[in-house]
């Protein structure tokens, strides 16, 4: 009996020891170096400041015409690298595009991933950013994981004329239980406050910080809400709980037999057409 409990207790503890490890490993920042931006989007490299001090790099797609700007926010530990299939449909299509990289990620320095509380400083940046330079502008927002949180947490609520949310999760805790049952089933579900309670002494930021569920219903411009049929970290339930806190005009897609992937990458033709759609509305 003495043998099982010393086993189970350094299970235990090995188990809480790489929870810990996982917390520091999606917190720890991603910086690389991005390279030129592709010829054919004709990109301006620009650097602006957040309010928080960081200084966010990006590039600037612009077309003179009256469709629009549209801003591409990319996932969690991903940078602009990951949206530039998208500028280049919607530049094809008459938009001009903003490409950045959230702080702590890409080109952007900074100290941690804050799974979307500091980066929503970013993305009111960028968006004060296209306002400057045309203040008539109509502007959308397409957000992929980590970009959509951000989006919604952006306080004061974003002036833009039409949002993309893509896989974004309603709360950190249904977000962090998910995907620990998803790698280790029951036990993850108790080892899931091991990870949120690192969200205080890591990043600054409490759980209760990180519930985009509860700013959905502030966003006043028309909403395009989607998740992949079979994404298993934002599950189908979790979507449906934003897109009834959204306010109309609002739609909802679950991309066919697609999991937690680039959607566009998944389903690109039907993407392409439902998200131009969408933009013809603004």
């Amino acid at each position: 009996m003495k043998q099982l409990l010393v086993t189970f207790a350094t299970l235990v503890g090995i188990a809480i020891m790489c929870a810990i490890s996982v917390g520091w490993l999606l917190a720890h920042p991603v910086q690389t170096r991005i390279g030129n931006p592709p010829t054919d989007l004709a990109a301006q490299p620009l650097t602006f400041a957040s309010d928080l001090g960081a200084n966010v790099h990006g590039w600037w797609c612009p077309i003179q015409n009256r469709r629009g700007a549209v801003l591409l926010l990319p996932g969690i530990r991903a940078n602009r690298l990951s949206m530039i299939d998208r500028a280049r449909f919607l530049h094809r299509a008459g938009y001009s595009v903003l490409l950045i990289d959230f702080q702590a990620t890409g080109e952007t320095k900074g100290d941690h991933i804050t799974f979307g509380w500091k980066e929503s400083r970013d993305v009111l940046a960028a968006i004060n950013f296209v306002r400057h330079i045309d203040p008539t502008a109509r502007v959308a927002i397409i957000g992929s994981s980590l970009g959509g949180v951000a989006a919604l947490l952006a306080t004061p609520p974003l002036r833009v004329d039409g949002l993309v949310l893509e896989e974004v999760y309603p709360t950190i805790e249904i977000a962090t239980r998910n995907r620990m049952e998803n790698y280790l089933g029951r036990v993850g579900r108790i080892l899931t406050p091991v990870l949120l309670n690192q969200l205080q002494w890591r990043l600054g930021v409490s759980a209760s910080q990180l519930r985009p569920v509860d700013h959905i219903a502030n966003v006043e411009c028309p909403v395009l809400i989607m998740s992949g049929e079979k994404d298993r970290n934002s599950r189908p339930s979790d979507t449906q709980m934003l897109f009834e806190r959204a306010r109309s005009p609002k739609q909802l897609w679950f991309v066919p037999n697609a999991g937690h992937v680039d959607l566009h990458r998944a389903a690109r033709v039907d993407y392409e057409s439902r998200v131009l759609a969408f933009l013809e509305q603004m």
